[in-house]
């Protein structure tokens, strides 16, 4: 048997896309399976953006782009940002990337050493823990429970801070919960950031676009703390894009210029094809984005109404994204069948073989009383599946 090197040996899988692949496995055994494991809108890409993709094929942007990705992108970007956040930013402090998954990881291993200490709220995005492992890091968690909506305050991150923090990852609006910090709220935590001038903030908004309360608030309008904050973004989730594979930064120009380099030996740019099409969803007409939203929204209301009828469930409303995260505490110590559920690990596996239904479970991202539901899907697909959810949690006693 080989010896695959430590740090693979030490990183987990994903339990999202463990799920899915799951589910995946029954529904070929035959089984209907309905999948709320994976954080996907169901939309297809808006006409406007193929059209692009389209005509950049035709007119053979089939070379190797540069690192940071095309020119004209980028400027769309800080045209993006300058308009939609208020927020000035130059094409050279952008880095386009495969994705908001690299994006993350090459702002970690640009700015993170061994032994380096990285504030991480809980509950957290699943590869936030793994992607500090890789880069030497430690985690240091911060649990939020639902009783304060999943979100930290500034005392807790004062309380987290030590010599050794040299970065925070922020996610607004939240995977899992749904959470969003509010202007006052994200003030609150840069004046505590401000008085650490060596913590660099990571803010993961690629959920920007999916907000029900508003518009989307950035860490990085605060003075006192945007020289420090790296902003990551994409078109996955609000351009219904998520197999075209571009994210992106935007950053000091010292972390870009790190990410440059370290992108030029692993990637290169992202597909030239993809960032013709991520130009058009940036300059394009934004009603696409507003119609998706609009669907979430109705979707949102109808899984919080469903989930709230199931017993036991304790739920709070998510502000955005488009995730319900349940405490499901009340079922642990129940059985079925000789079945004992001890944990959400358990209850996600029960919900899947009895239920076959699809869910995530909460201990992958920090709140081991949790399960998390995509409603990224079909409305009659939701009913149906929190319909099986209830019915399959009745049987526990």
């Amino acid at each position: 048997m080989g010896q695959v090197a430590d740090r693979i040996a030490n990183l987990s899988a994903s339990e999202t896309l463990a799920m899915s692949q799951k589910s995946s496995e029954l529904k070929a055994q035959g089984f209907d399976v309905i999948n709320l494991s994976v954080g996907e809108p169901d939309f297809y890409t808006p006409d406007h953006i193929k059209e692009a993709a389209k005509k950049a094929i035709e007119d053979n942007f089939s070379f190797y782009s540069p690192v940071t990705g095309f020119p004209s992108l980028r400027k769309a970007i800080c045209a993006k940002l300058q308009k939609e956040n208020n927020l000035t930013f130059q094409p050279e402090q952008i880095v386009c990337s495969n994705g908001a998954k690299q994006s993350v990881y090459n702002a970690l291993l640009s700015v993170v050493n061994a032994g380096d200490e990285v504030i991480i709220p809980a509950p957290y995005w699943v590869s936030y823990i793994e992607m500090v492992k890789l880069a030497e890091g430690t985690s240091v968690i911060v649990s939020a429970g639902i009783e304060q909506n999943f979100k930290i305050t500034a005392a807790q991150l004062e309380n987290a801070i030590t010599p050794k923090t040299r970065a925070i990852i922020l996610c607004s609006p939240s995977n899992p919960t749904g959470s969003i910090y509010s202007k006052s709220e994200l003030e609150g935590l840069a004046n505590v950031l401000a008085k650490h001038p060596n913590i660099i903030i990571l803010a993961d908004e690629i959920y920007e676009h999916i907000n029900y309360v508003g518009k989307h608030e950035s860490i990085a309008q605060f003075e006192n703390v945007r020289d420090r904050v790296v902003i990551i973004n994409g078109v996955s989730k609000g351009y219904a894009m998520t197999g075209w594979r571009l994210g992106w930064i935007a950053a000091p120009k010292w972390i870009a210029d790190a990410c440059n380099k370290l992108q030029g030996q692993v990637t290169s740019g992202p597909s030239s094809i993809t960032q013709k099409a991520a130009e058009a969803a940036y300059t394009g007409d934004q009603s696409c984005v507003e119609t998706m939203r609009v669907a979430f929204e109705r979707r949102r209301d109808l899984v919080y109404k469903l989930t709230s009828e199931i017993e036991g469930f304790n739920i709070e409303k998510p502000d955005g994204a488009f995730y319900v995260f349940p405490d499901c505490s009340f079922y642990f110590g129940k059985s079925f069948n000789g079945r004992k559920i001890e944990n959400s690990g358990d209850l996600a596996m029960f919900l899947l073989e009895e239920g076959h239904v699809a869910c995530v479970a909460g201990q992958a991202f920090g709140a081991p009383n949790c399960i998390r539901f995509s409603y990224a899907t079909a409305d009659e697909l939701l009913v149906e599946a929190l319909k099986r959810v209830k019915e399959t949690l009745a049987k526990l006693k």
